[in-house]
């Protein structure tokens, strides 16, 4: 045998960052405003609230220097685990653990005062972080840098366009020495350029060993640069694992294909989500002499959705009854993003379709089917009835951002949506030597 060494390979694992156990979430949500208030001095006889639980048990683990995502339908509960994890949030229940200077980027102007100029709010941030003056004007140069927003550093930041914001925003965030970043979908809101720039703050990060945690409906960059993800659903993760798994579960549970423990269950999430979907302050207006009585989308398979998977056919329907003769209705439908940006939309009118009138007591139904190109993200969608008698435009029934629509994708290109390029690229039999 001789002296022959035995080698003997020790697998470092990395200590936990965060640590969820058993959280639980909820919230008490009225049907009056007076029984909130009655509520809250312990007046009330009678329960006046349901409760709705935003998490529902959920256990995970995220470890030094991992880049981890998380992802979910709308009303999973992904921003208010963030906001846990940052404190923003107390849980109802469960334990929360955090080891490593937390920063931060959640809702659009968090942390930031309207009325300070942006470099009255970087000192701001950095004083909450518990940095000193004199620190804080050592990395000034560097923040400003990466935001790149000019003179608008010394204007107040109620004055800020939404791009402006998250530049300054992200710039604070990744400049205090965070050892821990976590990233809503703030990101969303810069432009692509700025976008790149930070995602290439996120490469240095990971190979400076550093923890990321980020939310985002973008699957393209979930999968380019998580190690691990978790998949929500309702208040429940539904798992973990390599992002191509998650993902993968993640387009079942969209086009009802996910197993759930019971069919009875699921459909309780189904609506529930739909439900939450719907926007229950929606403004209308319109003579209502034709009015939208129904409105729904669905996915290629015919089933009730508003998750989209891009490239995919989806269907709009919509119902409506006439209350009064109208001699040519025109039927809309328009997307908005976020920020109340018109992106795409088409009406009867242009597709050249039902040039008739309506007559009273008539009730018709309009599907308008297509392919989902925008990329992924939330859209808002809006519905309406119009037409013209004689000369003068009237609007019978508009619906202002009804739904909340997720499209779903994991290759997002430039701008609002996808043209759908088809590359080739080919050798050249003649070429000139350099």
């Amino acid at each position: 045998m001789g002296n022959q060494e035995s080698k003997i390979q020790v697998q470092e694992v990395a200590l936990p960052a965060i640590e969820i156990k058993d959280v639980v979430k909820i919230y008490k949500l009225y049907d009056r405003a007076r029984d909130r208030v009655k509520d809250a001095f312990g007046l009330n006889r009678r329960k006046g609230h349901k409760l709705h639980y935003a998490l529902n048990g959920v256990n995970l683990c995220i470890r030094k220097g991992e880049t981890v995502g998380i992802i979910g339908t709308n009303g999973s509960g992904k921003s208010t685990i963030l906001k846990i994890i940052t404190g923003v949030l107390n849980p109802t229940s469960g334990e929360v653990r955090v080891d490593g200077r937390i920063s931060a980027l959640l809702e659009l102007g968090a942390g930031f005062n309207q009325e300070y100029n942006g470099i009255e709010n970087v000192y701001l941030n950095g004083t909450m972080q518990g940095f000193s003056d004199k620190e804080i004007e050592e990395k000034l140069p560097e923040i400003l840098e990466f935001a790149d927003i000019g003179d608008y550093v010394n204007q107040p930041v109620k004055t800020y366009s939404s791009g402006m914001f998250v530049r300054l925003a992200f710039a604070v965030a990744i400049n205090i020495e965070p050892e821990i970043l976590i990233v809503d979908e703030a990101l969303s809101v810069g432009d692509v350029f700025f976008q790149a720039k930070c995602y290439h703050k996120f490469e240095e990060f990971k190979k400076m060993g550093k923890t990321i945690v980020f939310v985002s409906h973008d699957l393209s960059v979930i999968s380019k640069y998580c190690d691990r993800v978790f998949l929500l659903n309702k208040g429940t993760l539904l798992g973990e694992g390599s992002p191509k798994e998650m993902i993968d579960a993640y387009k079942r549970v969209l086009v009802g294909q996910y197993e759930f423990p019971g069919q009875e269950e699921q459909a309780a999430l189904e609506e529930s989500h739909a439900k939450e979907a719907v926007n229950p302050d929606v403004q209308e207006y319109g003579t209502k002499q034709a009015q939208i009585m129904e409105y729904y989308l669905t996915d290629e398979r015919g089933v009730r959705a508003l998750a989209i998977l891009k490239g995919s056919e989806f269907t709009l329907h919509m119902r409506v009854a006439f209350k009064a003769r109208v001699p040519a209705p025109i039927f809309a439908f328009s997307f908005k993003d976020a920020l109340g940006t018109e992106i795409t939309g088409t009406n009867t009118m242009i597709e050249k379709a039902f040039l008739e009138s309506g007559e009273p007591g008539q009730v018709v139904d309009i599907t308008f089917t297509q392919k989902m190109s925008l990329q992924g993200g939330e859209y808002l969608l809006s519905l309406g009835v119009t037409g013209y008698e004689g000369d003068r435009f009237q609007v019978y029934h508009r619906l202002y951002d009804v739904l909340d629509v997720t499209v779903v994708s994991d290759k997002d290109t430039v701008g609002y949506f996808d043209m759908d390029s088809k590359v080739a690229v080919k050798a050249c039999e003649n070429f000139l030597s350099l």
